[in-house]
Formats: structure tokens, C-alpha cells, sequence
């Protein structure tokens, strides 16, 4: 671990820091304190060439404003809550709304003032020689509306092995939803190198989530098979976005939560698997979540502009959020979202990388 770097200063003068995980291949993760974001991910291609394959910016401060959620940690609920409310043990509670698919409001990734735009408290640890950052954050009662003193810890782990691991852990003392996961927008090819439509996907996932106009999923969870989202078999990813689909039409492309299929006696279970054909670089995605999110970067313009230097442009970075499906605290019959008092909630994912 390397000394923290100044990333700019927050618009009330704190100082951002940037934090470097590196492992003895030369890949490295770089990380800020301000919404735990994975700001930098630097892995070989298939000719031991290093480079950068998540899309982001070069200091805190567009992030702080402009940011489409670029490497962020999510909370305290990743994705969406319909109506930006919800009801435990017969109390309602009313979200801040920051998102209006639709034309109905909803609390998407925590709302306007979500764990991606706090500044977290770091501490850069070492552990049998694997190279970590401790990210810690108190989400006080009320904040953006949800109930309870969340205590939150975050922790990235960059192995010799190229694996990103990331850990999740919460406490509260009032029941609360809770929903953590990484907004990270993958490039195989590098980012700033043109758009991901070529990237053969493949998703361990036979159902999905349909959604309603508003995104919102209507509770049912239907088979991929005969439809544009059965990648249980791999494909490009754009072999199909363009088709004529309601699902694709809501979500301007895939913007859609999956369900994991299970490994009996596993609990990190393969999600996902991208492959880029021209540098050869692999990314699998495990975790113990029950679903994720594929997000193909449908509302990316070229307004934004990169590391590199470069515009991101229409798809030129696909998502994998793994988390508890969208809307579960009014969603009785999806897995359980309540955090409650005397409990933990804890689990982990890893994004791993490789070559063919």
C-alpha cells in the first residue's frame, strides 16, 4: 500500500484522498475515500499489457455532481424502491426520491445524498500479504429518510490471484432495509476504448426480474429462455439490445436485475462471466447475493469525459451489481432486505480477472 494521494476537495474544502491496492502481477485498484469509489482497476491483457478497465474521472470533483454512479459504493439500498417509500412493523417511511422513471418518483442507490457521496473514514490494512483498504461510514437515523443508525464497513481486497474482493458488513439498532453493492462500469478493453457491445457475456441466470414503465419489478420471476436476456449460454451483448422488446424498451437496453442460480452448499456462487475478444481479458463475477444487476451504460452520451481523455460514449461500459432484488422491502415475496437490531448483515463479492 502506497501513501494516500490528494483526488481534490469536497465543495465544503474536505480533502479526498486516493488510496492504491497493488498485488506482485502490477495489478492495481485505486480507491477513494469520498463514496468508497473503485476509481481505477488496472489488469493485464493477454500479453502481460496493464490497463485501466473501469470508467471514472481524474479527481473527486466531478463525482461529487455529474457522476452516473461511476466505481461507487451503493447504499443504504442498492437500486430501486418504488414511490420512495416503504413499511416495516406497520410504520411507513418516506425516501428522498431521486429518480422518476416513468414519471414516478422512486429512491434509487439510497437517494440524492446516498453512501456514494459521503466521506468515508479509511484505513489502509495488510493481511497474509494481500493489500486492503477498510472503508467505515455511521449512516445516521433519518439520513435520505431510512430509519436507524446504520454502522457500515466496506472492505477491498486486491489479490495475487487478480481478484477484486469486496466485503460488506452492517450493524443497526433500528430495523432497517439494507442493500450494499459496487456501481463499477467495466471496459475490457480499456476504458475510453469504444463501446462493450462486443463483450461475450455469460449470465449463470435463468430468470430475471421483468419491470413495470417506472422500473419497478412487477414481482414476477420469468425465464430468460426465448428471450433477449438468455445469455445462460454466453453471447455478445449486443446480439440482441437493439431488438424489439418491452423490457429493452423500458430500460432503453438491459437494465435489469437477475437471479442467480444457486450452487448447492456454495455460497459464493458464479454470477457472470465477460470476455473481450481483442485483449483477451476475462472478468467473472462471484458473490452471495441473490441477484444483479446487468446495466449496459444506456444513458452514457459523450457528455462525459474520461481518464483518458476520451468521451464516454452510448455503451461504452456495461455494470454487474450484485445485490437483493430492487423494491424487496415492498416486495414481500422476494428475499428478505431487514436489517434488524442483534443482527449482521454480511456478505461478499469478487470480481475476478484473467486471460484467454
Amino acid at each position: 500500500m502506497s501513501t494516500p494521494q490528494p483526488f481534490g476537495r469536497l465543495p465544503d474544502g474536505r480533502e479526498a484522498l486516493l488510496y492504491s491496492l497493488q498485488n506482485k502481477s502490477g495489478a492495481r485498484a485505486d480507491i477513494t475515500d469520498f463514496g468508497g469509489i473503485l476509481v481505477r482497476l488496472v489488469v493485464p491483457d493477454r500479453t502481460g499489457q496493464l490497463d485501466d478497465i473501469v470508467l471514472g474521472f481524474t479527481s473527486v470533483e466531478p463525482y461529487v455532481d455529474r457522476s452516473p454512479f461511476f466505481g461507487a459504493t451503493i447504499g443504504r439500498f442498492g437500486n430501486r424502491i418504488g414511490d420512495a417509500k416503504f413499511t416495516i412493523d406497520g410504520r411507513t417511511y418516506t425516501l428522498a426520491g431521486n429518480d422518476t422513471p416513468g414519471g414516478q418518483p422512486c429512491n434509487l442507490h439510497g437517494g440524492p445524498l446516498g453512501f456514494d457521496k459521503v466521506l468515508w473514514s479509511a484505513t489502509p490494512f495488510s493481511e497474509s500479504g494481500v493489500a486492503g483498504l477498510r472503508l467505515t461510514y455511521l449512516s445516521r437515523d433519518g439520513e435520505q429518510g431510512f430509519p436507524g443508525n446504520l454502522s457500515v464497513t466496506v472492505e477491498y481486497r486486491l489479490t495475487d490471484a487478480n481478484e477484486l474482493r469486496i466485503d460488506y458488513s452492517a450493524t443497526t439498532d433500528q430495523a432497517t432495509p439494507v442493500n450494499l453493492t459496487n456501481h463499477s462500469y467495466f471496459n475490457l478493453r480499456g476504458e475510453g476504448r469504444g463501446d462493450i457491445l462486443a463483450h461475450q457475456l455469460k449470465l449463470f441466470a435463468a430468470r430475471y426480474t421483468p419491470v413495470s414503465a417506472r422500473l419497478i419489478p412487477t414481482g414476477e420471476l420469468a425465464p430468460v429462455a426465448g428471450t433477449p436476456f438468455d445469455f445462460t449460454k454466453g453471447q455478445a451483448i449486443g446480439a440482441r439490445i437493439g431488438e424489439k422488446h418491452q423490457q429493452l424498451e423500458f430500460g432503453n437496453g438491459y437494465d435489469h436485475n437477475f437471479v442467480v442460480d444457486p450452487v448447492p452448499g456454495q455460497k459464493l456462487a458464479p454470477a457472470a462471466e465477460a470476455y473481450d475478444s481483442e485483449t483477451g481479458r476475462v472478468l467473472e463475477m462471484l458473490t452471495e447475493e441473490p441477484g444483479f444487476q446487468l446495466y449496459t451504460g444506456n444513458w452514457l452520451n459523450g457528455s462525459l469525459v474520461g481518464k483518458r481523455g476520451q468521451p464516454y460514449t452510448h455503451r461504452s461500459g456495461f455494470c454487474l451489481e450484485s445485490q437483493h432484488f430492487p423494491d424487496s422491502p415492498n416486495q414481500p415475496a422476494f428475499p428478505n432486505t431487514i436489517l434488524r437490531p442483534g443482527q449482521r448483515y454480511q456478505t461478499t463479492t469478487v470480481y475476478r480477472f484473467s486471460t484467454r
